[in-house]
């Protein structure tokens, strides 16, 4: 028989698993039609950092493999969302900038969700989502190191 923390463990992880299913499924529908929830990522990322990041580098940040980012960078390039470009200081790297077209991409696609997650965290009420905040990102960091 589980001991009460784990019985803790098992409910914060269905709960944690079940919302981000559900959440994926609103967030999916409520794009631009064509774009995937990890082409959005992807453009929202390198939107808000400004600047270039390698494949490498872009795969680390989402925890994916280099070939899986690949992929989605080429169908993001394919889209001109995305500019891919060899490194300068050592060819066999790439370097990825978001395009215009991948930054208004991003933009449409932000205006289609925000409503819905608004509307969310309005519904939970702001104080209850603030103190939410800290306990996910802490999970987040934790199991970022393991």
């Amino acid at each position: 028989m589980p001991n009460a923390n784990e019985s803790l463990a098992v409910s914060l992880f269905g709960e944690i698993l079940m919302a981000d299913q559900l959440a994926r499924n609103r967030l999916s529908r409520m794009l631009p039609k064509g774009m995937e929830l990890s082409h959005f990522s992807v453009l929202n990322h390198l939107a808000r950092i400004e600047a270039e990041r390698s494949p490498a580098q872009i795969a680390k940040t989402f925890h994916v493999t280099r070939g899986a980012m690949t992929n989605t960078l080429g169908k993001l390039e394919a889209r001109g969302y995305v500019h891919i470009r060899p490194d300068w200081d050592d060819a066999r790297r790439k370097m990825v900038a978001i395009s215009p077209a991948g930054r208004q991409a991003r933009d449409a696609a932000i205006a289609g969700i925000v409503p819905m997650i608004s509307e969310v965290v309005a519904d939970l009420g702001g104080e209850k989502v603030r103190a939410a905040l800290p306990v996910l990102r802490e999970l987040r960091i934790k199991l970022e190191r393991e």
